[in-house]
């Protein structure tokens, strides 16, 4: 049975560090990210995260903990997006 996930968006302070501080909050708690795309927006002071996670009862609580974080300016759990960007993207870079 496929396990059912959902797309977190965050929108971060874009300097180094940032993702690390982000993956290392997943990596603290075994949350697993199944995928991460991520762009500067505007004039590149921030960039747009989004993250592919499972859905299950601990996403509350790591939703609450990423806005804690100092470089996070918004956290965004997003059941209505198109999931099928990661694969197509997967697709584009791989050729298949």
């Amino acid at each position: 049975m496929k396990i059912p996930t959902t797309i977190v968006e965050l929108v971060v302070n874009n300097h180094a560090g940032v993702m690390s501080h982000v993956t290392g909050l997943f990596s603290r708690r075994s949350f697993n990210m199944e995928a991460i795309l991520c762009a500067p927006v505007g004039d590149g002071e921030t960039s747009r995260m989004y993250l592919l996670v499972n859905r299950d009862e601990r996403l509350p609580q790591i939703t609450k903990q990423l806005e804690k974080l100092y470089d996070v300016q918004s956290v965004r759990v997003r059941d209505d997006a198109d999931h099928t960007v990661f694969a197509r993207i997967e697709e584009l870079l791989t050729g298949k």
